[in-house]
């Protein structure tokens, strides 16, 4: 039986008014009591949910206790991180890690990750935590015509509808933020040697070694990665792929291929983290629905 993932909420708490102190206790007692019977009330509705889910997952029932909790939200079940026109940050809930919501003023936060590195296949560690953003207007533009009319769940898994997020001409940026403190550029020259030159193969099915050279230059020695250094690999409008980092751009290379290689990391068929993935494909549709 499939989960029931209800999306992130990125309201804040609202802040609760003092109380006089010969007044505390029975305030704490009704606020208790209040606390204790709403969670009552969620848990049963959620747990009512998940038990009519298994046998229908377009049951009345748990269409009215979804919007009951969550009465102003359309985003897919199926994607944990949904679309937020707010300016809180998102978190990437392993490492810590927070992402803005907007890029410039047109780049939507899609889904948040962690690429994690097995060492000698004893040990993982937590190499960087990713942001994965997309103009909208672009993506209605490329993708709504053949999409539009198809529901979230018939999106998902779709082959198609992920090929063409990563090969049409839409803005997008994949944010890097350091995690592993003894991170070295060399490090990150040497993963992308390996995995992008892999997929410039798969892609483009001839030896792709001067346009793999152009692209792991960039990342020269003299740059330092600490912890919290940002690297943004930034696909622009003509398929060209600009790579920043910490705010400086170190270099431009215009190729769908090594577009499509880079994105195929992230979002592609087997992606350094799955559910990023899922949460990005999801928040894609729910654009294409307004």
């Amino acid at each position: 039986m499939r989960s029931l993932r209800f999306p992130f909420l990125f309201s804040q708490p609202p802040n609760l008014p003092r109380t006089p102190h010969n007044n505390h206790r029975a305030t704490s007692r009704r606020h208790f009591s209040a606390t204790a019977i709403a969670a009552a009330a969620v848990g049963a509705v959620t747990a009512a949910g998940v038990a009519v889910i298994s046998q229908n997952p377009k049951h009345p029932f748990l269409q009215n206790a979804s919007n009951s909790l969550f009465p102003n939200h359309s985003s897919p079940l199926w994607g944990s991180l949904s679309l937020d026109d707010g300016s809180a940050p998102v978190v990437e809930s392993k490492s810590g890690v927070s992402f803005p919501p907007v890029l410039g003023n047109s780049l939507r936060l899609l889904g948040v990750g962690l690429r994690r590195k097995s060492i000698l296949g004893l040990k993982n560690i937590d190499v960087y935590a990713f942001g994965v953003y997309a103009n909208g207007d672009d993506v209605k533009k490329f993708l709504r015509e053949k999409y539009g009319n198809l529901s979230a769940s018939d999106l998902k898994d779709n082959k198609d509808f992920s090929n063409d997020l990563m090969e049409t001409d839409i803005s997008m940026t994949v944010r890097l933020e350091i995690v592993y403190s003894k991170l070295s550029i060399r490090s990150i020259r040497s993963a992308y040697e390996e995995s992008v030159g892999s997929r410039l193969l798969k892609f483009g099915g001839s030896d792709n070694k001067e346009l793999l050279q152009r692209f792991t230059s960039q990342f020269k020695d003299e740059y330092k990665l600490p912890r919290g250094s940002v690297v943004d690999l930034s696909k622009e409008r003509g398929h060209i792929l600009k790579t920043i980092i910490d705010g400086k751009e170190v270099g431009g290379i215009q190729s769908k291929l090594l577009c499509r290689s880079i994105l195929d990391l992230y979002i592609g068929e087997d992606p350094f983290d799955r559910q990023a993935k899922e949460d990005v494909e999801a928040n894609v549709a729910s654009l294409l629905q307004k």
